[in-house]
């Protein structure tokens, strides 16, 4: 997304190009992409980690985690409420697979070339659903020392080698605090009342995977 946001073909205060919310009056087309990134589209779309829950749901028995996601009414205004989704990161993936090309193809190229081969990220695997969206909530795997180059990324304000790969500003943007969460855009930050540094952030996978 933050490359998109480079290259000036996305933007963050855009509403979301959702196609199933263009119906004069639907409230849900007022949500942004920061409100994706920000975990605050207000979507009924609990993740309970239950089994039973619709991202459980969406991700386990859905041939199109998107277009599940998508069809989730509103519990809250959009901006007003953070909840934790991988429903928001999945209508994103849908997003960035329809400015890449339309389908797993035109994703691995986009990221080979603007990601992935500019940090030498050479293990890394995309999973996708059945309809060519990329599982971005939960399926791009890599080894430790390739998500260490992610991270560094990160640590040098979105440049590798003297080229600059995520725009200015952009990791200020993605660790800036959402609402009184302990989320940025993308990112969990440090609790304000903790004991370490304070401005420590980190991206968390399954299993006790992380970025920090």
């Amino acid at each position: 997304v933050g490359i998109l946001v480079r290259e000036g073909r996305l933007s963050v205060a855009q509403p979301a190009p959702v196609d199933e919310w263009r119906a004069k009056g639907d409230r849900r087309g007022e949500i942004t992409v920061d409100h994706f990134l920000r975990m605050t589209s207000g979507l009924a779309l609990d993740e309970a980690l239950t089994g039973f829950d619709p991202v459980a749901r969406m991700l386990l028995l859905e041939r199109d985690m998107a277009g599940f996601a998508a069809r989730a009414g509103l519990e809250a205004p959009p901006g007003t409420r953070w909840r934790y989704t991988s429903g928001n990161s999945m209508i994103l993936s849908r997003i960035l697979r329809d400015a890449t090309g339309g389908g797993p193809e035109g994703v691995l190229a986009f990221a080979r070339r603007e990601l992935l081969e500019p940090l030498g990220m050479s293990s890394a695997a995309f999973g996708f659903d059945a309809t060519g969206t990329p599982v971005g909530s939960s399926y791009l795997f890599a080894t430790g020392r390739d998500w260490a180059r992610f991270g560094l990324l990160y640590l040098n304000d979105g440049v590798v080698g003297g080229r600059r790969i995520l725009p200015e500003g952009w990791v200020r943007y993605t660790t800036t605090r959402t609402l009184d969460s302990d989320y940025g855009a993308g990112f969990w930050l440090a609790p304000r009342d903790w004991r370490m540094a304070t401005d420590s952030y980190w991206a968390s996978g399954m299993a006790g995977q992380y970025v920090m």
